[in-house]
């Protein structure tokens, strides 16, 4: 009943919506004499505001249609790779005349970027795949809007979910290496567990970046509400059913517009101020960051609806149950076992400020994986960065990306030859810098890629030892006994 009065309510603020955009632009053209009117300006900046606030954004695109790799101007084309239900494979194909670069392009590593299905679309790492296309062949995961799905395709779980990343990692080869930004970080560990427990091939490397493979650790606002909610809390205030408008009728869903509510509801302030920034940026003419603001927006209010029976199994398994890190996860009745990856290489990256997935939730993942060796287990901590800077902006491409590039690149048969070397310690410190060291760099790539002309400066990661397992073991089990002593 809510999505519908929603739907009501956005068909009849549409028209609203246009006629704003289109008095704004009458009194902002140039050639409208309403432009030379006194506070032309403000009512111009005005209507626009108005326009953006009452609009519906559609899903947005990659738009990627070249990048940069080595000076050299490579064309790209997006393709469908696998087409399912409710996710598409998406191949970012790269093209150049340039011989010699083509030769270089066909030996980089092939990525795996498995996109969250937490809201937002894929294209939100629109930056991500930019920048791994310079020394990658990328492939993403493309989630579909719940309501566009007929209810003839049937239910989509989390066990799906890993069901799926399991085939596309299996339609690429065992030369893939996976990156899983947010949410994706506990069904991908899921899904490479279960290939090594069956014996097949797992990925070179693991990257997990911003998730909460341990939500019990340094908990947030996200994990809090998902705790100290009942179940059945969620099912009875959050999940709707698709209006008749949609393919998707009568699907049970998580709705965009409420997930965008959440999200603008964690930080209301902060997006207030953007907006009146944003119609102080028009009154001034400041163009440039006035089309920051559109571009970012055009993203953050491009919504999607996710299937009720897979937000419904995150809560459960992932906020509540904590099935991962319990060794209680079953997925189609196969118990989950990180323990049984034996090979690849597994690199985990955090934000320092990063308030969705706290400090050691994705750190976590190296206490499960056990069984990879310490030598192929690293960590880094992205200082100053919130979650969406650990993917985005210039903390991803000047400190997260060079460290994600060198770890792939240090783990490909490529460079067998120029083995990474791997630092047992730290330079000697002071026993005062020691004590207050947030970050000690304890490992450093150097094998990139042989066709890179010049060695960037490194972005080392920290090597995880044995201690540091122990200590994210202890962590959760005290944070266990707390639990159980609050109630």
């Amino acid at each position: 009943m809510l999505y519908q009065v929603y739907e009501s309510q956005r068909a009849l603020l549409s028209p609203f919506a246009e006629f704003a955009s289109a008095t704004s632009k009458l009194y902002n053209h140039p050639l409208s004499p309403f432009a030379h009117t006194p506070g032309a300006q403000r009512v111009s900046a005005g209507l626009d505001l108005m326009h953006r606030l009452s609009k519906e954004y559609e899903k947005p695109q990659f738009n990627i249609n070249s990048v940069r790799v080595d000076d050299v101007d490579v064309a790209v084309q997006q393709q469908v790779a696998v087409e399912k239900p409710f996710c598409r494979l998406l191949r970012f194909k790269r093209f150049t005349d340039n011989l010699p670069m083509l030769t270089r392009m066909k030996d980089q590593p092939t990525v795996l970027v498995v996109a969250p299905l937490s809201g937002h679309h894929s294209t939100l790492l629109r930056e991500t795949v930019r920048e791994l296309l310079k020394d990658h062949k990328v492939f993403i995961t493309d989630w579909t809007d719940a309501r566009m799905v007929p209810l003839a395709a049937g239910a989509f779980t989390l066990d799906d979910y890993v069901g799926y990343v399991q085939d596309f990692i299996r339609h690429i080869g065992p030369e893939v290496n996976v990156i899983s930004v947010c949410q994706p970080t506990v069904p991908v560990l899921a899904a490479i567990s279960l290939l090594a427990s069956g014996g097949e091939a797992t990925p070179r490397t693991m990257t997990m970046m911003g998730g909460p493979t341990d939500a019990r650790l340094s908990p947030t606002a996200v994990n809090n509400l998902a705790t100290n909610k009942p179940y059945s809390w969620f099912e009875n205030n959050v999940i709707q059913r698709v209006p008749t408008n949609y393919p998707g009728s009568g699907r049970a869903v998580y709705p965009g517009f409420l997930q965008h509510t959440g999200f603008v509801a964690m930080n209301p302030d902060r997006h207030l101020r953007s907006h009146y920034d944003y119609f102080l940026d028009l009154m001034r003419g400041e163009d440039e960051s006035a089309e920051f603001h559109r571009d970012f927006y055009d993203e953050y209010n491009a919504v999607l609806d996710m299937p009720a029976e897979y937000y419904l199994d995150t809560i459960r398994v992932v906020f509540q149950d904590f099935a991962l890190v319990n060794g209680t996860w079953r997925v189609n009745g196969k118990l989950v076992r990180p323990q049984d990856i034996t090979t690849g290489a597994l690199l985990t990256v955090e934000g320092e400020l990063d308030d969705i997935s706290g400090a050691g939730q994705t750190r976590a993942a190296h206490g499960l994986c056990s069984s990879i060796p310490k030598s192929r287990q690293f960590h880094y901590d992205a200082i100053g960065a919130g979650h969406y800077g650990i993917f985005s902006g210039r903390r991803w491409r000047e400190m997260v990306y060079p460290t994600v590039r060198d770890f792939i690149a240090s783990h490909q048969p490529a460079v067998a030859a120029e083995p990474a070397v791997v630092a047992a310690s730290a330079p000697a410190v002071s026993e005062a810098a020691a004590k207050t060291a947030t970050t000690k760099v304890a490992t450093k790539f150097k094998a990139p890629l042989k066709a890179r002309a010049a060695v960037r400066a490194p972005f080392a990661p920290t090597l995880v030892t044995t201690a540091e397992k122990a200590t994210v073991a202890k962590t959760a089990t005290a944070a266990k006994k707390a639990k159980r002593s609050a109630e």
